[in-house]
């Protein structure tokens, strides 16, 4: 029997294919008493669907007439479920598709969502402190991964002051129990919002509608890792729906609150050698929640609400004891003959007339928080649709409040100034070896380093010169239209067409704490709570809360920062025209999109002005900049083809064929007006202006897929893929030495200046092949196995390290699981690897090659009664370290510590437990 349409026709019959956007078998209602009793065949799926799918169609003549009698329902649960349901998906799409679906509610399959995106072929994961936080489709930068809730922008920032600000989605913020699934669109279509090269994610949340009359879930959670501390989370969802389903209400919401710890060793070696044994610690909290309200008031027509409000409180400080290898050279055994840095380090006595060690606090309290409000509404009649979907989606974060303390092992009367700003403090000082031979540095110690608060002094206060705050919003208002004409001759089914508008803005911002005359000192003791360890020894432990409130003791006010303000706006319009093509073998869709965008960036004129110290918003930082805003636009439009082709050479093997044109518009960080650095710093050679522009084009890609997919047995499947994308108008930077600008620094009192500019030039391009094989031996044992080759270039000039690599993409990613399940019991075992990839920051980190990362992780579930179930997810079971080191080109304009394989950044692998019970009724 071939499979049936959504109007239970058989396909050969002239039927259409279901379409998975429109009809997603993730919405079966799933019935716990029949847990994995009931076999499901492909058939019997599709006649599930077709029997919903004709339900839905007549919501609103049940409220008029009697319901009549329903068929038993075919149910399936569990990982087989959720496999069987993506592999669908992935079958009935026209377009170039994958996806996660979970297992139930609140069974994603990972307790991580980009740990769930990391599973399917062809994306990596950038891992965050601990959590999947960028996601990386077929070796591109994650900037061109276009992340929508339900099809519609997230706004989204980051809580860090140390990261770029960029248009990537920080998937950290997202819960895995309120999703429903996820779609990763790897090739374009007219109908997907223009904005990744690399491919659009989907999230979908759940409707009530879609779920049983009633349905709860809630679950419960406690977790530990091998150094972070104590984990709790709890969720809930409740979905309700009238008798005659044509109106419903679904709530769901998570708190989660841990202790996150990360150990490791900084290199930087920019100041008299420094190797930096540090810990970072996190308090976190993360709170989400999602009411959705739906309707289907008369036949044809379904209105709906959604609201998802999420919040990141992520509390934190950064330890760190610097050890100085450079103060005494002859203790250098050993010199890397490239970049001149000392690579093997042994000191045997330390002497304390010429050798210091430097202990650094800083705390900052950081968040991140992001609210969408969306109203939906659609009309279905006789040969057409139409629908409409508006909204606002707007975020706010980054840093509300830095301080640092600080102490060294050297007096205030120090002859070469270590204690002018510094607390004294009686530190141990160093003695080991210090051995950077390999990728990851090692620390050998020969005395004890611990640090307690004898070593410390009694009173302390904050560094005046660290007191700030960088606190960012993102904005968009959005409107979609959309309309759908089905076509009765030849081969032309439908042709679909729509507008959609928005208006989009980022602003970033920066305060300077006013630092008191006369500072107040606290408690040294009051300051820390306990110990924490750190290069294998052990220090007292910041109370983030406690120093910044002693910092916020010696404020009195805050002052903008003019050098940290920027504002962007970005007008976007887009129009398209997509027809869609079916026969009994082929079937695709062909279409244009037209975009046209209008940016604009406002900020202030660096024109060299000092200002009075008497004026009320003077600080150091506001020296050179004026009290004026400025504000420069430019536009551009963009037409963008797209072909999709699946042709069935046997019932279940499917060629697919993709061709399209797609944009990724220029990241935040290069439109931004101008940063100034050097000004009246007294170092006369680094005067230098960084010049963005809201002019540059976005970049471009002209991208082909061919693939081989087989179907077989209950959501099995063989499949290969080649795909090729050309990108253009790639970001790079200009550089002129000794330009005149009008501008002259006092501490020069020259006009000369380095300039870089961010101007489009060049192209990159990235060839690849996927493989993905599931299978199920029917015995409650299945596998999943994928692995991606991309070789992805990109030009060298684009990066100050020089490479042709994308960032953060890897060149080979391979995932493989293992798992079994019965109506009791199931486990999991998985394991992701990728190879080597860069990490590039701008400010202080700079631009490393992160070593090959793989991870192996455990599931077990244990279905304790029909609604209670029990599980475990351990993950880093082989503890594998975070490591990076230097690997940029050794002509290149970075530090040395950053070339020649140099050992700059590495930490410890953490093994992760969580413990969770769940409950649905």
């Amino acid at each position: 029997m071939p499979p049936l349409d959504q109007q239970g026709r058989s396909r050969t019959e002239g039927g259409k294919r279901p379409n998975p956007r429109c009809h997603r078998p993730d919405s079966i209602d799933h019935n716990e008493e029949e847990f994995m009793k009931v076999k499901q065949t492909p058939i019997a799926a599709a006649v599930s669907l077709a029997l919903l799918g004709a339900a839905f169609a007549a919501q609103a003549e049940e409220a008029q007439a009697p319901a009549p009698a329903q068929l038993d329902q075919v149910v399936i649960t569990g990982i087989r479920a959720s496999l069987q349901t993506s592999a669908t998906i992935k079958k009935n799409a026209t377009a170039i598709v994958d996806a996660v679906s979970a297992e139930d509610v609140g069974k994603l399959p990972d307790s991580d969502v980009g740990q769930a995106l990391g599973r399917i072929p062809g994306i990596s994961v950038g891992r965050d402190f601990g959590v999947g936080a960028s996601v990386s489709i077929r070796g591109t930068d994650p900037q061109m991964t276009y992340t929508t809730l339900n099809g519609q922008t997230v706004a989204s920032t980051g809580w860090y002051d140390q990261k770029d600000v960029d248009r990537s989605f920080n998937y950290s913020l997202l819960p895995p129990e309120l999703i429903g699934g996820m779609e990763v669109y790897k090739s374009s279509q007219a109908d997907l919002t223009e904005g990744g090269i690399g491919g659009t994610v989907i999230v979908k949340t759940r409707k009530p509608l879609d779920q049983p009359a009633g349905t709860a879930f809630v679950s419960v959670k406690m977790g530990k890792g091998s150094i972070s501390g104590a984990d709790r989370e709890a969720s809930g969802l409740y979905s309700w729906r009238n008798e005659a389903k044509t109106f419903g209400v679904l709530v769901a919401g998570t708190v989660e609150k841990g202790n996150y710890i990360r150990r490791g060793i900084e290199a930087d070696n920019r100041w008299n050698g420094d190797v930096e044994p540090t810990v970072f610690v996190q308090d976190r909290k993360r709170q989400a929640a999602n009411i959705t309200l739906q309707a289907r008031p008369v036949q044809g027509l379904e209105l709906g609400l959604n609201y998802l409000h999420l919040n990141y409180d992520a509390n934190n400080s950064n330890t760190s004891q610097y050890i100085f290898s450079g103060e005494d050279p002859q203790d250098c055994k050993q010199t890397n003959p490239v970049n001149g840095l000392c690579t093997l380090h042994t000191r045997t006595t330390a002497d304390p007339t010429s050798e210091h060690v430097f202990f650094q606090n800083w705390v900052r309290r950081a968040s991140m928080s992001s609210d969408s409000l969306v109203l939906d509404g659609s009309f279905h009649g006789e040969g057409f649709k139409v629908s409409a979907v508006g909204g606002s989606t707007k975020a706010k974060g980054g840093t509300d409040q830095t301080a640092n303390f600080a102490y060294v092992n050297a007096p205030p009367t120090d002859p070469n100034g270590w204690g002018t700003a510094n607390a004294y403090a009686p530190l141990p000082l160093w003695t080991g070896t210090i051995d950077a031979t390999g990728q990851q540095l090692k620390l050998y110690p020969s005395s004890n380093q611990s640090v307690t608060m004898s070593n410390l002094p009694g009173q302390s206060q904050s560094e005046s010169w660290a007191n700030g705050r960088g606190p960012n919003q993102d904005k968009e208002d959005f409107l979609q239209l959309d309309a759908s004409i089905d076509l009765d001759g030849g081969m032309l089914t439908a042709f679909k067409f729509g507008l959609r508008g928005t208006n989009h803005s980022f602003t970033k911002s920066g305060q300077v704490g006013l630092y008191a005359a006369a500072p107040k000192t606290v408690g040294t003791p009051t300051l820390f709570d306990g110990s924490v360890q750190l290069g294998g020894w052990n220090v007292p432990k910041p109370n983030i809360g406690a120093m910044l409130a002693a910092a916020s003791g010696n404020l009195t006010g805050w002052v903008d920062d003019r050098s940290a303000y920027g504002l962007l706006n970005e007008k976007n319009q887009a129009a398209y025209g997509m027809f869609e093509f079916e026969t009994p073998q082929l079937r695709g869709n062909f279409g244009l999109r037209y975009v046209h965008t209008k940016a604009s960036a406002t900020g202030y004129v660096f024109d060299g002005t000092l200002w009075p110290t008497t004026d009320p918003q003077y600080t150091a930082n506001n020296d050179g900049w004026s009290k004026s805003l400025t504000t420069q636009s430019a536009s551009y439009g963009k037409f963008l083809p797209s072909l999709n082709i699946a042709y069935d050479l046997q019932k279940d093997l499917i060629l697919r064929f993709a061709a399209a044109q797609a944009m990724t518009r220029p990241n935040f960080a290069n439109m931004f007006l101008a940063q100034v650095v050097g000004f009246n710093d007294k170092n006369t050679q680094n005067d230098a202006f960084n010049y963005g522009t809201p002019a540059l084009k976005p970049q471009t890609s002209n991208q082909f897929d061919l693939g081989l997919e087989y179907y077989y047995g209950r959501g099995n499947l063989v499949s290969a893929a080649l795909f090729y994308k050309k990108i253009d108008n790639f970001i790079t930077t200009t550089t002129q030495y000794h330009q005149k600008i009008g501008v002259v620094s006092p501490d020069t009192g020259l006009d000369d200046w380095s300039l870089y500019r961010y101007i489009n030039a060049g192209g990159g391009s990235i060839k690849g092949l996927e493989l993905q094989a599931n299978h199920g031996f029917g015995n409650g044992f299945g596998t999943q196995a994928n692995y991606t080759f991309s070789n992805a270039t990109a030009p060298s000039s684009s990066y100050e390290d020089q490479l042709n690599m994308f960032t953060l993409s890897s060149r080979h990613n391979a995932n493989l699981v293992g798992y079994y399940e019965d109506s009791n019991y199931t486990a999991r075992l998985a394991y992701s690897w990728r190879s080597k990839y860069m990490v590039r920051e701008s400010g202080w980190y700079g631009d490393r090659m992160h070593a090959p990362y793989g991870s192996l992780d455990l599931s077990l579930g244990w279905n304790i009664t029909k609604q209670l179930r029990l599980s475990f997810d351990a993950t880093n079971l082989l503890k594998r370290d975070d490591i990076q080191y230097g690997a940029a080109d050794p002509a290149s304009s970075v530090r040395p510590s950053l070339k020649a394989g140099f050992p700059i950044w590495s930490y410890e692998g953490e093994r992760t437990y969580r413990l969770g019970l769940s409950a649905k009724f």
